[in-house]
């Protein structure tokens, strides 16, 4: 849940920000089935985040590409890291489709009306993300502390065997 978190916000701090609210809001919301809770704890801090960022395809800002990497304890492998860093640095639009409708498999129609747009603007920007990410594989924008992303060999020796944090 942090990871996704994470994955929406491009922000630690944000991120959070969102996973501390989802969890309250699910504290104070009603009563859920045990097999329901998770669907349902994500679902709210996708909500959560929405409302943080209100992402809209034509007022999407350029995600910066930070110049140190982020420490990130969220994946076990340097591969993971520059998929999850090439996703971070879509722009907010983007990141929103692509989590939800790649990664969370929410339908074309479920993420139009979260995200207060067509079903084909979540078409063409859910393309538009793929490709970013496809060609952005091979750049490291985040890696965990310690790590200087100028040999992946490197990165990859110096990765610790953590258990993600969902």
């Amino acid at each position: 849940m942090q990871l996704l978190s994470l994955l929406l916000t491009a922000d630690l701090v944000k991120a959070e920000e969102c996973f501390v609210s989802g969890l309250e809001d699910c504290v104070e919301g009603t009563y859920v089935f045990r097999d329901w809770a998770r669907s349902w704890a994500r679902r709210t801090i996708i909500q959560n985040a929405i409302r943080m960022f209100e992402p809209r395809k034509s007022h999407s800002a350029v995600t910066e590409v930070p110049s140190d990497p982020v420490s990130c304890s969220f994946t076990r492998s340097p591969e993971a890291s520059y998929a999850i860093g090439s996703i971070l640095r879509l722009r907010d639009f983007e990141r929103f489709v692509f989590v939800m409708s790649v990664l969370e498999k929410y339908s074309d129609q479920d993420c139009s009306v979260l995200l207060g747009c067509s079903r084909r603007d979540i078409a063409e920007t859910k393309m538009a993300a793929l490709l970013h990410v496809a060609e952005s594989g091979g750049q490291c924008p985040l890696t965990r502390a310690g790590s200087d992303c100028k040999d992946p060999q490197e990165a990859a020796t110096r990765e610790t065997q953590m258990e993600p944090q969902y």
